[in-house]
């Protein structure tokens, strides 16, 4: 099973994270390749992309961000599914506060892709998800600059 964790430390109060998390709408179009997404209720967001993996594969993404746990401040887990699947992952975000202005931050994903076509594809989603995690942290960290100034 694919998987991919990240670690950064910000200068950032674990606060100011919590309150950027817990609403997608600050977070969910920093992932590549967005295309939209929607809150369904506390525990469920749909979201939409389009996924590259390493220009072999392109195709349009439908995931159901499902299960949410918040334990506000410090963890928010949860698992990933295909509308047509039961489950394709899961992951979490961390936050522990280093001192009352820093903070560091970890997110964490796994992909088990199954069926006929489940080994390639985990070989590729391995490689893609390292990458867009990289891309993914730094968006989220330029975003939580950006928005602890307000």
């Amino acid at each position: 099973m694919p998987s991919e964790i990240q670690h950064v430390e910000l200068d950032i109060p674990i606060e100011v994270i919590w309150k950027f998390i817990r609403d997608p709408d600050n977070w969910a179009p920093l992932v590549p390749g967005y295309i939209q997404h929607e809150k369904v209720n506390e525990n469920q967001i749909t979201w939409e992309f389009k996924s590259d993996l390493l220009g072999i594969m392109k195709k349009k993404v439908s995931l159901i961000i499902d299960n949410i746990i918040w334990n506000e401040p410090l963890k928010v887990s949860f698992e990933l599914k295909r509308s047509n699947e039961k489950y394709l992952g899961e992951g979490y975000f961390e936050a522990k506060a280093m001192n009352r202005n820093k903070t560091k931050v970890t997110g964490f994903l796994e992909i088990n892709a199954t069926g006929p076509m489940g080994t390639l594809a985990n070989t590729l989603f391995k490689k893609a998800i390292q990458k867009t995690d990289e891309e993914v942290a730094v968006a989220i960290s330029s975003k939580l600059e950006e928005f602890s100034r307000r």
